[in-house]
């Protein structure tokens, strides 16, 4: 079934309507993270954060990719739908001054300094 306008705009809307999902969105301007990288920031339980990013994917916000036992995120590239690069590039602008974002961004950068598998093990305890 093909998407009608409508249904990728209301897609796009719901995506956006959910602080984490914007927080996760607003993570990933800084290029690729892991699930368990975004898990990690969000303090919460990967299945939380995966329905996240499930929706994320489902509205074309996100890309994905499975390397090895991980799988990366990453924002679209310029050949994304114009209403995909409009909602990322607006949502950007809009919040990019958020003390939340300011400090996820702050945050993302002590993460990626971690090694990816010590991420992964605290996420398997959880």
């Amino acid at each position: 079934m093909k998407k009608t306008f409508m249904r990728e705009f209301m897609s796009i809307t719901k995506a956006l309507a959910d602080k984490t999902r914007v927080r996760i969105l607003m993570a990933l301007r800084g290029g690729e993270l892991c699930v368990c990288q975004v898990t990690e920031l969000m303090g919460m339980a990967p299945s939380t954060v995966s329905k996240h990013l499930a929706i994320l994917f489902q509205a074309g916000l996100v890309r994905s990719r499975k390397a090895d036992r991980w799988v990366y995120y990453r924002l679209p590239d310029k050949k994304a739908p114009a209403p995909v690069r409009g909602a990322l590039t607006w949502s950007s602008k809009a919040i990019e001054r958020d003390p939340q974002i300011i400090t996820d961004t702050q945050q993302i950068k002590k993460i990626l300094k971690t090694d990816l598998s010590e991420i992964c093990k605290r996420q398997c305890k959880k």
